[in-house]
């Protein structure tokens, strides 16, 4: 297998290969493993029946791909990361602020899935659980050196395995039976307060693809419609990521451990095959750490090329910083692996307060403001038309993170509002504060492209 040798430079238009039903593959696959099952088992430990749990996931789904599909179609028609875009509402240095909270949220979600796999991994590998923590980063670092393609090809097979998998396990756990009432839909089983964090936690899951959706388009041919990138994507995330979390919150119901070790719990199911699903839960669950880790290193790049200009990375330095963080995460999953529930939950709600202003900004500027019309060149120079810093758009975001304290609820924080409600509701302002605020600022830039025509946006800038 062929590493790949580019990385935050424009993919130019000979490079460009594959059909936008690849992106149904990676993100259906990727989102088919056990991490996404946790996240449908948190509404049945948190005390809400399994309808409203049902209904809750269901829809928050819907609406967080909504977003993550939005970014995806950005990646052929620009041919660069997801990131590197994002220079053009923040400046080229500025997008550093973003760029290192988006870099924080992945180690973080990355150790996550360390802890995860770490019983499944003693369950194949006579090992400690801090080897079996380390011996997952160091496998996830090789996938991700090696990059693009072979991602894509783990995607394109586990869509099938993952799939057999997991409605096999649904059917042996529903064959069983569940509890009687548990299925119940009326007002007297409804817990709004709940309900509402639900429907917020598997939003957050979805919209949480936003900031490197796009480094898994770029590569496909810029005459792919933005239709067909978008519905591709956002099919293959809601069915992989829908599917996997109705049954984690099916197995929470029948009272099974889905939060603690939900490899084990679905690999038990099949006793006669266990050593063999196994494996397959520990390749679904690389992928998605695989991705994270490369995301997080194409983000780092992103970060300090802004200050030199630079548009490549060689391949030793792209092993380093992969390295570096990688130990960083396998550290972070040894100190957590403890005290999991409230270290994930704490992850999946914190990544909505930095994460969605982000993507309303991005959004607001490429669908109302310029209309995908950008310079890709002046994205790699600190004196193009996009500047060094914006600080406007650092200003909005900055605020609407803030119009957020009141509505917050981690475990170690509750805000006033969130206590009158009953419930966190911080997605609401973190969408519309900061995207009424860019549009209202923007609404009359004129847009200036200097030298560079709308046909030179498909040429590669720099060589």
């Amino acid at each position: 297998m062929e590493i790949e040798n580019r990385s935050v430079e424009f993919i130019p238009e000979n490079e460009r290969y594959g059909s936008a039903k690849r992106l149904f593959t990676i993100w259906c696959s990727a989102n088919m493993q056990v991490t996404t099952m946790v996240i449908g088992a948190l509404g049945v430990v948190a005390g809400l029946n399994l309808g409203w749990t049902f209904i809750g996931l269901v829809l928050g789904n819907l609406i967080g791909s909504i977003f993550m599909a939005a970014h995806s179609a950005q990646g052929p028609h620009l041919g660069i990361p997801q990131m590197i875009q994002s220079r053009a509402q923040f400046g080229v240095i500025g997008a550093g602020v973003p760029l290192a909270i988006v870099v924080l949220a992945y180690i973080l979600f990355t150790a996550a899935n360390g802890v995860v796999m770490r019983d499944s991994i003693k369950a194949v590998v006579p090992v400690s659980d801090n080897d079996a923590i380390i011996l997952f980063g160091a496998l996830t670092l090789v996938v991700g050196f090696i990059g693009y393609e072979l991602i894509h090809k783990i995607g394109a097979l586990m869509s099938a395995i993952s799939g057999v998998i997991f409605v096999m396990a649904a059917y042996i756990v529903l064959q069983k039976g569940l509890p009687a009432g548990v299925w119940m839909v009326s007002g007297s089983t409804f817990k709004f307060a709940t309900f509402c964090l639900v429907v917020t936690q598997a939003a957050s899951w979805t919209l949480g693809a936003g900031p490197y959706v796009a480094d898994y388009s770029r590569y496909l041919p810029s005459h792919i419609s933005t239709r067909s990138t978008f519905w591709y994507s956002y099919l293959g995330i809601v069915v992989g990521s829908t599917v996997v979390m109705l049954l984690g919150a099916i197995m929470a119901a029948a009272a099974m451990d889905v939060t603690t070790d939900p490899g084990s719990a679905i690999a038990k199911l099949f006793p006669e095959h266990q050593q063999l699903a196994y494996y397959v839960i520990i390749i679904g669950v690389l992928e998605w750490n695989v991705m994270n880790l490369y995301s997080s290193y194409m983000s780092t790049t992103t970060i300090f090329t802004g200050f030199k200009g630079a548009t490549k990375v060689g391949m030793l330095s792209k092993f380093i910083i992969m390295a570096i963080v990688a130990v960083i995460v396998t550290w972070i999953a040894i100190a957590a692996q403890y005290n999991f529930n409230a270290y994930f939950s704490d992850i999946l709600i914190g990544q909505v307060y930095v994460l969605v202003p982000w993507s309303a900004i991005n959004l607001v500027d490429y669908y109302l403001i310029r209309k995908g019309r950008y310079s890709v060149p002046a994205m790699y120079d600190v004196n193009s038309i996009y500047g060094k810093v914006n600080w406007n758009t650092l200003s909005i975001y900055a605020i609407a993170v803030v119009a957020q304290i009141p509505f917050m609820e981690l475990s170690f924080y509750k805000g006033p509002i969130d206590q009158v409600v009953g419930t966190d509701i911080s997605w609401l302002p973190a969408l519309v504060i900061p995207g009424v605020l860019y549009y209202l600022v923007n609404r009359n830039k004129q847009l200036h492209l200097d030298v560079f025509e709308t046909a030179e946006l498909a040429s590669e800038p720099t060589r």
